[in-house]
């Protein structure tokens, strides 16, 4: 976005420094650059520029030693706008005029949309990763995440819960075990990914 760069404070309380001219094609940003203490700016245009722009708020606080931007909106003209952007600090007591014009976007642009050359190929996509190096990045994140205990915990109880099945040789049990089994990959999967 074009910027208008306003410098307040600079040689002297309430001092403004700004180009005396600036030219654009669209909305664009008055930065203010504070060097001194905090102050009150006022800005308005004359008649002929605001029927183009649209400052919104006119009186603008700028902290001390800062910068702070004021967005600036621009109607869709056909033909130039000139005036004056009139800029004030210390109430009333410095003053600076910008000649400001605003120009109609070029014909070119407002028909045309330009794409980048990159956006007709295809993305390029990392070639997919085997199933043993995604056990190991898995087993890898679990140690990072500290549920490594808690994974020998889980191996430990299911090893348990299966020995015990297998010695009683009850289908409760055993279907019991397998539930806990299925449980507990589910939370360790959920837990790696």
């Amino acid at each position: 976005m074009p910027t208008l760069s306003v410098e307040l404070n600079g040689d002297a309380v309430h001092a403004i420094r700004a180009p005396d001219r600036f030219t654009t094609t669209g909305p664009f940003a008055i930065a203010f650059e504070n060097l001194g203490r905090s102050t009150h700016v006022h800005l308005n245009v004359d008649d002929e520029l605001g029927r183009a722009v649209s400052i919104g708020e006119t009186n603008h606080y700028v902290e001390d030693e800062s910068k702070r931007r004021v967005h600036v909106s621009v109607s869709d003209i056909t033909e130039p706008v000139r005036g004056k952007l009139k800029i004030v600090t210390g109430y009333g007591s410095n003053t600076r005029y910008v000649d400001l014009q605003i120009d109609p976007p070029p014909e070119a642009a407002a028909d045309e949309v330009a794409v980048d050359e990159t956006l007709s190929k295809p993305p390029e996509r990392p070639p997919p990763v085997p199933p043993r190096q995604q056990a190991a990045n898995a087993v890898e994140r679990l140690i990072e995440r500290g549920g490594l205990p808690a994974a020998i915990l889980a191996f430990v109880a299911v090893t348990a819960g299966i020995a015990v099945a297998v010695a009683i040789e009850s289908i409760v049990v055993t279907a019991a075990v397998a539930v806990v089994l299925v449980v507990s990959l589910a939370a360790a999967l959920v837990a790696v990914w």
